[in-house]
């Protein structure tokens, strides 16, 4: 069953780390996507651009807005994702866990429901 893996945080947190931590931080993500690949659970992954480079797409009646920047004010910002093929939810949450957001922001897991 595929999951996604929504991971949230502080988009200026990476920012505030030392070049050592930061350094750190991206082998420690290219640790764990290495570990979804070997596993064959890994389907699709990316970091997402800063949320000040997103634009809002709405249905206004029979019209539509389009805004710059995020939906919704938040503390921790959608900054990238993780799609896994893993064969329940315990296995997904197993991934999660392991995920190196989870360390320092929120990974919300959603199962992905197939058309």
């Amino acid at each position: 069953m595929k999951y996604m893996f929504l991971l949230y945080a502080d988009e200026m947190g990476f920012t505030r780390l030392t070049p050592k931590e930061q350094s750190e931080g991206m082998a420690a993500y290219q640790a764990y996507t290495a570990a979804l690949t070997k596993a064959g659970a890994l389907v699709a992954s990316n970091r997402l651009r800063p949320v000040a480079t997103a634009t809002t797409v709405r249905a206004n009646g029979s019209d539509f807005q389009v805004v710059d920047g995020p939906y919704a004010e938040t503390k921790e910002e959608l900054g990238g994702f993780y799609m896994v093929d893993v064969p329940d939810l315990d296995a997904a949450l197993n991934w999660a866990k392991q995920c190196p957001g989870a360390r320092h922001g929120i990974v919300e897991v959603r199962p992905i429901w197939e058309m």
